[in-house]
């Protein structure tokens, strides 16, 4: 498969700081200012992968974008692992990241855990969302939906995380992927203190909300957690933060 990824961008191809660099300025750069947008809408996988989403998504483009373009030709560098989602809504961008999983890595599982029912708690000295939004999901539609896809790589993992992640964790056994896409500072801390130890060597745990002006929630455990507590510095900050763990 042809890599259309920007070459040469002038600085070194190496890990530095648990992270590489110039892998994240292909994906960031190559996005924003690099002519990659249309290479990607241009690319057979991604049409066919966002056309069977497209109804269920809410993801913005970059963002969608920016991890269709690790799974193409960043998965394949580090050791096997499944992927999970945790904030999966109505469904979209798992179905989005289950079917590009099935055609580029047999055997990848994406397991996507959500209420299904809206948020939860949430702590109103920081999160700007209110318990009950994203309420209008349906969880048998959206089973409906991945069975008729014949997405049989889908996981639906319905319940609060605290009640599912273990036994999700266990059954995965490794994650090449975790994609934190639950925009409130509870939920936010407990999949990445969680999914973390689970993550395989070279790992991309990807905050789909945290640069986003009502998560800043997600924000704060990002600086709090992730930044200063686990000294970790991030592959990629546009269009949302990306970070790689290191065994």
């Amino acid at each position: 498969m042809f890599n259309y990824l920007p070459q040469g961008l002038g600085v070194a191809n190496e890990l530095r700081n648990r992270r590489n660099v110039y892998e994240g300025y292909q994906r960031g750069w190559g996005l924003q200012y690099g002519g990659l947008r249309e290479k990607i809408l241009s690319d057979s996988l991604y049409q066919e992968a966002y056309e069977v989403a497209k109804d269920r998504t809410i993801m913005s483009p970059d963002n969608r974008m920016n991890i269709f373009l690790i799974m193409r030709f960043f998965l394949g560098k580090v050791p096997f692992g499944h992927i999970v989602e945790f904030g999966s809504y109505r469904g979209g961008s798992a179905i989005f990241m289950a079917y590009v999983a099935k055609q580029l890595y047999p055997g990848m599982k994406v397991f996507a855990l959500d209420t299904f029912e809206g948020m939860p708690f949430v702590d109103k000295r920081v999160d700007a969302h209110n318990s009950g939004d994203f309420s209008d999901t349906d969880l048998i539609s959206l089973q409906a939906r991945v069975a008729e896809l014949g997405l049989d790589n889908l996981v639906l993992v319905k319940g609060l995380f605290e009640n599912t992640q273990a036994s999700v964790m266990v059954q995965g056994g490794g994650f090449s992927l975790a994609h934190i896409d639950c925009d409130i500072a509870s939920a936010v801390q407990y999949s990445y203190d969680n999914v973390k130890p689970f993550m395989i060597n070279g790992g991309y745990i990807v905050f789909d909300d945290a640069t986003v002006s009502s998560c800043i929630g997600a924000t704060e455990i990002v600086e709090d957690l992730v930044i200063r507590r686990d000294g970790l510095n991030s592959e990629q900050i546009w269009p949302h933060f990306v970070f790689r763990i290191f065994k």
